[in-house]
Parts: structure tokens; sequence; C-alpha cells
């Protein structure tokens, strides 16, 4: 029997042990190589263990499901979980990607393995562009309206008020943040994980575990010769390395 690998990508951990669970009695040929409780865990995941399959929460903390499997897409099977109505899941009708609804049901999931299995027996890949780009327009980014509009430091005596539009960048430091404006800069009580959900992941991207970048600020991506990848901003000379698990964001660069 051939061994089919995949990630497991949830953040409710007993969801995550249910979904498990099925797939075990399911699909004995598949091994899953890593559990995620974030998108960002599942990003490095994709980096280290280049699965076959990804099975995806939709919503997840930090980076979302839709922002991973944008960075699987032609090298990785991706099968969504989510909670969302069958209004939401229309725009999966395409049949490029799967989806299960919560809770998942045991007959839902067999059609799922079946798909899955006949698409590794082919070697298909799955280019999910449009089907992400319907998915990003049936569901709302709540950011988009009630995100954060102003970072609030204390300087000394002083408190600073930066409009969230004026950030060039976020750089964690140990528990802290360092927020950078083109004049500016300080540092806040606030974790890049506490920060994440309340940006708009259009305009803030995540780079790195330890940067979010203003994406309409980047001036430049360079390539190194060891492949790594390293950006500047407007206005500022220090570099920001970009991990692999975000090399994806620029492959048109």
């Amino acid at each position: 029997m051939m061994t089919i690998s995949a990630i497991l990508a949830e953040d409710e951990a007993p969801q995550r042990a249910e979904l498990r669970k099925l797939l075990s009695e399911l699909c004995p040929e598949l091994k899953i190589v890593a559990e995620c409780e974030d998108g960002l865990a599942a990003l490095e995941a994709l980096e280290a263990y280049h699965p076959q399959v990804a099975f995806l929460d939709i919503r997840m903390p930090g980076v979302s499901g839709l922002e991973v499997a944008r960075a699987a897409s032609g090298r990785t099977q991706v099968i969504f979980t989510t909670a969302y109505d069958e209004y939401a899941v229309k725009a999966f009708d395409g049949g490029a990607v799967d989806y299960l609804l919560k809770p998942i049901k045991r007959d839902r999931l067999i059609l799922a393995i079946e798909r899955m299995r006949e698409r590794t027996r082919r070697g298909a890949t799955q280019d999910l562009s449009q089907v992400l780009a319907a998915l990003e327009n049936k569901l709302a980014h709540p950011s988009k309206s009630g995100g954060i509009k102003w970072i609030t430091a204390n300087v000394g005596n002083t408190t600073k008020m930066f409009p969230v539009e004026e950030v060039l960048f976020f750089q964690a430091q140990d528990k802290y943040t360092r927020v950078v404006t083109a004049t500016d800069e300080a540092i806040i009580r606030t974790t890049l994980k506490e920060l994440i959900d309340g940006l708009d992941s259009d305009e803030f991207w995540q780079i790195h575990r330890s940067a979010i970048v203003r994406a309409n600020a980047i001036r430049s991506a360079l390539r190194r010769d060891d492949g790594r990848l390293e950006l500047r901003v407007r206005g500022k000379e220090e570099v920001l390395p970009v991990s692999s698990a975000f090399h994806y964001r620029f492959k048109g660069m």
C-alpha cells in the first residue's frame, strides 16, 4: 500500500484529534507528518515535509488556511475543513479543491479520501488561484472593518499614537514588538501573534515569524546566492529576512 504524507492544521485540539482518529480509521495509508495549531506552523510544515496532502482549517489564528493553501498551490493537495455554511462553500463547486463541513461526517470524509486517492494515483496537482479568489470574495475578513486603527506606545512619560496606515513594519523583540514608521519607531508590549489578527492581511504580510511588513512599503526583494530572500522597505536601509515558509508571496518578483 502506497503511503500518502499529510499535514493536519486545526487550532481546536478536540477537532484536530477527532479528524486524526477518523483519518487513521478510514485511510490507513495516510501518514500525518505534522499537526499544526496555527497557519504559521502549517506554512513551516509545508516547507519542512513537502506533504502530498494538507488538511487545513480555513480560519486559524495568524495566517489563515487560505494563505496556507496559496503557498501549497500546485504542489500539495488541499482539503479544507470549515464551519462556514453551504453558501460560503459554493466557491468550491468547480471541484479544484475539496472541503469538509464541521462537524465532519464520515460519509463526506470517505468521499474526500476517495478523491484524494485518485488525485494521488494520477499525480494530479491543483492550481488553487481561482478557487481561492472566489472564496475570498465570499468571506469577508473581519479586520477590514473592525481591525487595528492606531498603535499606542509609551515612551518614558510620553504616549505616542501611530496610525496603522503609517506603519512600515512590525518586528518581534523578545516579548515585545518594534513598530517602525518612516519617521519614528517605538516598542510596544504586544506580541506579533496578538497583533496579526487585527491587521488587514491584504495590507500587512507576515514574512517571518519575527516580522510583518506593509505590502506597499516593500521597496525591493533580493534573492541571495544561497536562496535566502531579503526585503528592503521604503525610507529604511535595514534588511528584513523572509523565511522560506513565506517565499511563495514573492514568486513573481
